[in-house]
């Protein structure tokens, strides 16, 4: 198995090979070095989460009949994802300039760990749903990685279902680390404020229009497969547009 010394060893060769194409793949070889915390911290993190869980639902009373035991211990793993990607920005990003790498190769080859980052991800989570489901819940009856309105019949919406929010939180992440890097911290504020004055105004005008019971509707009919992986992969790719634009000129 490839070791992140090894990886790290191999990037300049690999940067260094006259063949362009290759480099995308080299700088995808680089995220190798973080690896501990791009894979290994989350899913410790879960890990905890999950052992915690089964037996703090071992030692309570068992709900009434009909209510599921569910708990919201599974986003843990999403949201360490955008833990994970700031350090890409900040620390690898400026390593791979200093190797000579190009802010195009950069984000074509951190494009393309995030999307197999996250598709190994949403498969280990497909698998441990199935799990789940065979041992009744570990047993009894936990709903940790197959919660209820995001559980799909269908097994290939299920992955993605668990995939597109690790890319959605990746390229978000990505984002918020080039507007570091392009306008500094003024930027990330105004950023932020422009953030939370956006969805303050949304929630005045819905407020003003009584239209709370239409957004609860439209939430609870949409698909899930819908709500978690169709409009995410919109707005991930949105912002891996706005990344990539504002890499261009980003400094180190």
């Amino acid at each position: 198995m490839t070791t992140p010394t090894a990886a790290l060893d191999s990037v300049p060769a690999a940067l260094d090979s006259p063949g362009r194409r290759r480099r995308p793949l080299a700088v995808a070889r680089m995220q190798l070095v973080n690896l501990p915390v791009q894979l290994g911290m989350p899913w410790l993190i879960l890990g905890i989460a999950f052992a915690i869980n089964l037996v703090i639902f071992a030692l309570v009373p068992d709900p009434p009949a009909g209510e599921p035991k569910v708990t919201g211990g599974l986003l843990s793993i999403y949201i360490f994802v955008i833990v994970a990607h700031l350090v890409t920005m900040t620390q690898v990003f400026p390593f791979a300039l200093g190797l000579s790498v190009t802010r195009r190769d950069f984000f074509t080859g951190t494009a393309l760990f995030v999307l197999a980052q996250s598709a190994v991800q949403g498969l280990l989570l497909t698998l441990l749903l199935a799990l789940e489901q065979v041992t009744g819940g570990w047993g009894m009856g936990l709903h940790f990685f197959g919660i209820p309105f995001l559980t799909q019949e269908n097994w290939a919406l299920q992955w993605l279902v668990y995939t597109v929010p690790f890319v959605f939180f990746s390229f978000v992440s990505i984002l918020a680390g080039t507007i570091l890097k392009r306008f500094g911290q003024l930027g990330m504020w105004v950023a932020s404020v422009g953030l939370l004055l956006l969805a303050g105004v949304a929630a005045v005008l819905v407020t003003w229009q009584e239209a709370w019971p239409a957004v609860g509707r439209f939430l609870g009919d949409t698909p899930a497969a819908v709500l978690f992986a169709g409009y995410p992969a919109i707005v991930a790719v949105l912002a891996a547009c706005a990344a990539y634009l504002f890499l261009r000129r980003a400094s180190v």
